[in-house]
């Protein structure tokens, strides 16, 4: 593995790095980004039996028990029942944006390689032509060992680019569209949680 890493010249070395991060990333957020995980069904529960001071004090004990951006939510509107309605949203609001952060972490990460890994094939490509035109320079066209040598390297940049950016970005695009569906489900259960103790 490391000769043919070797084989692809100096830009294989960020390109590897690039593979591992995404690696890393994509294997995180494939753990965290579950929807059981994160919209607790007991918290789910809670809030949709909420008819009287006892249901509330039950979904303070549950959201403690529960640790987690859902519950966060949840919690910080449970500590603020006294403001009105409004304002109560406001925070609530307030308190998802900081929570998106926790579900979009890495994401732009993971943006970034899919945008980068490409170019630096490219730039591979590009110093892997400049070897072979400064062989032919030097040597003539009759030392193929040298030719195909630079070439390779042009070529295995290429690909190791290319395959590291393709499958970044469409595991960028999968966890971006998981997590903005996850935080529409948590914006329905945090209306329908203000609707229950804040009637209008």
């Amino acid at each position: 593995m490391w000769e043919e890493i070797a084989k692809g010249g100096i830009m294989m070395v960020p390109l590897f790095i690039c593979s591992i991060l995404a690696l890393a990333i994509t294997l995180e957020r494939a753990f965290t980004l579950r929807r059981k995980k994160i919209v607790q069904g007991e918290i789910v529960q809670i809030i949709e039996s909420i008819k009287n001071p006892a249901d509330i004090d039950k979904a303070r004990s549950m959201c403690k028990k529960i640790p987690g951006s859902f519950s966060a939510i949840i919690s910080t509107g449970l500590q603020n029942l006294n403001l009105n309605r409004e304002d109560l949203k406001e925070v609530i609001e307030e308190k998802g944006k900081q929570e998106v952060r926790v579900l979009e972490r890495g994401l732009v990460v993971l943006e970034t390689i899919a945008g980068i890994a490409p170019l630096l094939g490219l730039l591979g490509t590009v110093l892997g032509m400049i070897r072979v035109f400064k062989s032919i320079s030097i040597e003539g066209i009759g030392r193929t060992t040298s030719l195909s040598t630079g070439i390779y390297e042009a070529l295995y940049t290429t690909v190791a680019g290319l395959t590291i950016g393709i499958f970044s970005q469409i595991f960028y695009n999968f966890f971006t569209n998981k997590a903005d569906d996850i935080i529409s489900e948590i914006e329905k259960y945090s209306s329908m949680f203000i609707n229950k103790i804040k009637i209008p």
